[in-house]
């Protein structure tokens, strides 16, 4: 499959980027203006988010899997084994 030619990509998909972006921003300022805002500024979920922007900025391409890999539990190899259903 022949990747979609980068302005073609961006002509197709910046409003969408645009909006997403934006949503991002208002969320994080909900969590600012919220009532003890303080509270949530160790949060390992915020750090997240934190760590996953600093992802988005970085050029060096592969970035939804590193954002991915940010959000998603380490592999334990002792979960158990989905079980076939019948």
């Amino acid at each position: 499959m022949t990747p979609l030619a980068a302005p073609k990509a961006l002509d197709s998909f910046f409003l969408e980027a645009r909006c997403k972006i934006l949503d991002l921003a208002a969320i994080l300022d909900r969590i600012n203006r919220g009532q003890g805002a303080g509270a949530v500024d160790n949060d390992p979920r915020l750090d997240k988010i934190r760590k996953a922007l600093e992802v988005l900025h970085d050029q060096s391409g592969g970035r939804a899997e590193r954002i991915q890999q940010i959000f998603s539990l380490d592999y334990d190899p002792g979960w158990d084994k989905p079980k076939p259903r019948y």
